[in-house]
């Protein structure tokens, strides 16, 4: 509400202006939250939101040098902080263009239509292609992360090193939507899914996904530094490419 904000903002400003004193490098992110509350327009969302950063800009005017801010938009009845947080856990990622441009690749070789890189226990995705981001898409493949966790907790468990896991080498699932599009997650690291949204009618040559896909991990693993054999031809041609 916008009383409970106008409150909140003083406390805020004066939060980031110390925060700034002690580290003039800082970026912050900014979350405004619940802004479903009582079914709010995109317009009117829009405007509290530039309401506030007018605000906050007004006041940060006086402190010497450019403060970083981000705003974003989110709710509890979505993917939206999910979908936040993925944004800024990519500026933390060291190698972001290189897996961006490893996507962008994968997709062109594929016919895919849209890739995600999601950590399997947050669910944020830490790289995707060049394509639009949409949410709806974003939150069906953050759900199938957890089918395929679910899943295996069930029916698929496995031991490596002493520790119970759901989640290895092997796992995989591809899940047809009434659209016309197919879920393909694939496992490409201990901690990574690659889930892909690609036309059923590209799917039936999955073999050439698969590869590619193998292809893909392979150069994951060289970018990460997990595996330092940089002779295969296929993969170091995608990196250097």
């Amino acid at each position: 509400e916008e009383d409970d904000f106008e409150h909140s903002l003083p406390k805020m400003i004066e939060t980031l202006e110390a925060a700034y004193k002690v580290n003039p490098a800082i970026h912050f992110e900014v979350f405004l939250h619940k802004v479903d509350v009582e079914m709010m327009s995109e317009e009117t969302k829009m405007e509290k939101s530039k309401f506030i950063q007018n605000i906050v800009s007004q006041e940060l005017l006086d402190i010497e040098g450019d403060i970083l801010v981000s705003y974003h938009l989110t709710s509890i009845h979505d993917h939206s902080v999910l979908e936040a947080f993925s944004k800024v856990v990519q500026k933390l990622v060291n190698h972001l263009p290189v897996l961006n441009t490893l996507l962008d690749r994968l997709i062109e070789s594929s016919a895919i239509e849209k890739s995600y890189l999601l950590d399997v226990f947050t669910k944020l995705y830490i790289a995707t292609d060049s394509n639009p981001v949409d949410s709806h898409t974003y939150e069906l493949c953050s759900d199938l992360v957890d089918v395929v966790i679910d899943v295996s907790c069930i029916y698929g468990l496995s031991t490596d090193d002493d520790f119970v896991i759901p989640y290895d080498r092997a796992s995989s699932s591809a899940i047809r939507l009434n659209n016309g599009m197919v879920l393909y997650l694939r496992q490409v690291s201990k901690y990574l899914a690659l889930v892909c949204v690609i036309r059923e009618e590209y799917f039936t040559k999955r073999s050439l996904v698969d590869f590619n896909i193998d292809c893909f991990r392979r150069s994951l693993g060289l970018v990460t530094g997990r595996i330092q054999d940089p002779n295969n031809d296929v993969n170091t041609s995608i990196l250097e490419g």
